[in-house]
């Protein structure tokens, strides 16, 4: 995106959350995730590292760092290998995941979408505002998510069904639709196979569907992510995740991933996306 086309974003954005905030405001059955664009989200530390965070209920969680080679992500921090142990992977999709761990423990450097600047897809979006934060805009129809870095804009349509054969895209189509006060629900299929599910390099493929739930809390200061994800071509049942947002006072700023970045970036063997013409 060009940088006026940034510019023309958070403005029409900004626009978006003030107008929605107010009717919001008297319609209690409706959270308000919205503020301004000096008020967005980011994973909280206290809750968890930037992965996706099993359930404390049991049952399948998703995959997280081999036990014998433990993910640290400040201090001293270590690159990521994958728990090929678990039990929602199909025999047939480890050895594509063995191979990157092997890369990774001969000192390669691992695959992250964000780090290449591409798209995360669903759920891994709901694991990587770290560095820069999520700003989330409403309108009766629609829900808008922005993550600065990139920046990357997600749209959640509020309220319409599914369409019979959608298109696969980096972020699928997401239908959502307000729970009990304090929640939206989402509802995403049709994503391209071309992402992750993870920071763990867990392919999917474009049957993957995926069910998030952000739970605002009653001070407003927190979100809650549970997420439900199948994809009968990968996993060997569905499963479950979980993260919590905090709101932060930061401003939505122009950061732009891809512009002058090197093919050869500190040695990732996916290229940076480039366009083929200017898009101004």
């Amino acid at each position: 995106m060009s940088k006026l086309g940034l510019t023309c974003l958070m403005a029409v954005l900004s626009t978006m959350g003030s107008g929605f905030a107010a009717d919001a405001v008297r319609n209690s059955s409706i959270p308000v995730f919205a503020k301004d664009d000096k008020t967005g989200w980011q994973l909280d530390r206290a809750f968890g590292v930037d992965d996706l965070i099993a359930p404390p209920s049991g049952g399948p969680g998703p995959v997280t760092f081999d036990k014998a080679h433990p993910y640290v992500p400040r201090g001293l921090p270590t690159y990521r290998v994958a728990d090929l142990s678990n039990p929602i992977l199909q025999d047939r999709v480890k050895p594509a995941m063995k191979k990157a761990n092997d890369e990774v423990l001969a000192g390669g450097v691992p695959y992250r979408a964000h780090e290449r600047c591409w798209p995360d897809g669903v759920p891994t979006f709901d694991t990587d505002a770290v560095g820069t934060p999520l700003f989330i805009y409403q309108r009766p129809n629609e829900i808008v998510a922005v993550m600065a870095s990139g920046p990357e804009v997600r749209h959640i349509y509020l309220n319409v069904p599914h369409s019979a054969d959608p298109k696969p895209s980096w972020y699928g189509e997401s239908i959502g639709h307000y729970e009990g006060g304090d929640t939206v629900v989402i509802d995403t299929v049709g994503q391209t196979d071309r992402t992750f599910v993870d920071n763990y390099r867990t392919p999917h493929t474009e049957k993957l569907h995926v069910i998030e739930r952000w739970k605002l809390s009653a001070d407003g200061n927190t979100v809650d992510v549970s997420i439900d994800v199948d994809d009968p071509g990968v996993f060997t049942m569905p499963w479950r995740a979980m993260q919590r947002w905090r709101r932060v006072q930061l401003p939505l700023e122009e950061v732009i991933c891809a512009e002058n970045n090197s093919q050869d970036f500190i040695g990732f063997k996916v290229p940076i996306p480039q366009a083929s013409k200017p898009d101004f």
